[in-house]
């Protein structure tokens, strides 16, 4: 009979080697008191990845895609082959500089959550949204929409609307959705929920994840355990985006990610939210092209979005109705932008 592990660790890779090499070096460098497998899940990056990973830690094991599968499919893969009772889904572009995956691990294996996430900090160690909370119909979605995200974030400090994110936490958070860059998960939670929704490409996976983990137990954030993330370094190379933000909707990467956002909507909500929230998409063309133009008048040409962006705004709205059909039909569909 095979014995289980304590923590199976799946880091998907795609182009990430120069990431993965040091993120693995301080895994293993931390890690000392729990018993861990590392799964790499490769999404046809290349055979010269698999010889520099492998030469530098001839232990872990590799699974190899076929194509870029993207991050549900990979780590789907990745978590068809562990062997341990818990699942940590950890980016190749983190770093850790303290015990935190074994810290983690112990105090979630003594609690009653299902999921868990820990402080993701920036490279300069100030905090990174790493919990949230969902709001009615996804609403906090239209937050990157030009100038009229302003007028929502607006309305929602005017009545009171708690904030669709948790900032910085140094306690122990319930979160309704967990950052997938760290994401441990109880196996036996995955088997009645179910593996993450392989329609997904890259971006919105985690939180529909979440959505359907929520509903078999608690999630939450060890905000006393930290580790810093690079943020966005994998998805501005999948896209050749020079922007890392998750409010860059003007370019492919901001294709996928308002692609995946109505994905997500429509599968958590249904399809009336799913209409109006495209409704509000489609509704920013116009108020982003009013928005530009009297913030060119008042603020001296200096406005806060460019042309460039305007139109980079108004292609993938097009691209996207490509997509609106599929979408409504909520049939199994891999939403791919690339």
């Amino acid at each position: 009979m095979i014995q289980l592990k304590d923590l199976s660790i799946i880091i998907v890779n795609y182009h990430s080697s120069a990431l993965i090499i040091p993120c693995l070096q301080t895994v293993y460098a931390y890690t000392k008191r729990i018993d861990f497998e590392i799964i790499v899940v490769d999404n046809n990056s290349g055979p010269e990845e698999k010889e520099w990973i492998l030469a530098a830690f001839p232990e872990i094991s590799w699974i190899q895609m076929d194509y870029n599968a993207g991050f549900a499919r990979a780590n789907n893969e990745g978590i068809r082959h562990t062997n341990a009772q818990t699942i940590l889904l950890l980016n190749a572009d983190t770093l850790l500089d303290s015990p935190a995956i074994e810290k983690c691990y112990q105090l979630f294996m003594e609690s009653s959550f299902i999921a868990c996430g820990v402080q993701l900090l920036n490279e300069d160690r100030s905090p990174q949204i790493s919990g949230n909370y969902f709001t009615p119909g996804g609403l906090n979605s239209l937050l990157p929409l030009p100038y009229f995200g302003k007028f929502i974030k607006w309305m929602g400090q005017l009545t009171g609307v708690r904030k669709p994110n948790l900032p910085d936490a140094n306690s122990t958070v319930r979160v309704d959705w967990i950052n997938g860059a760290f994401l441990m998960v109880k196996k036996h939670s995955i088997d009645v929920v179910g593996l993450l929704d392989e329609d997904f490409f890259l971006y919105a996976e985690e939180a529909e994840w979440c959505y359907r983990l929520g509903k078999n137990g608690p999630l939450c954030i060890f905000g006393a355990f930290k580790i810093i993330h690079l943020q966005g370094e994998t998805a501005v190379r999948t896209f050749g985006s020079n922007n890392k933000s998750y409010f860059n909707i003007f370019d492919k990467k901001g294709l996928q990610i308002i692609l995946s956002n109505l994905v997500r909507i429509r599968k958590q909500f249904g399809w009336p939210w799913f209409l109006i929230i495209y409704f509000f998409y489609l509704l920013d063309i116009p108020v982003f092209f009013i928005g530009w133009l009297f913030d060119s008048i008042f603020n001296a040409g200096k406005p806060s979005f460019d042309i460039q962006q305007f139109k980079g705004y108004c292609i993938n709205m097009y691209k996207l109705s490509g997509y609106l059909f599929k979408i409504l039909r909520n049939k199994h569909y891999f939403y791919k932008a690339i």
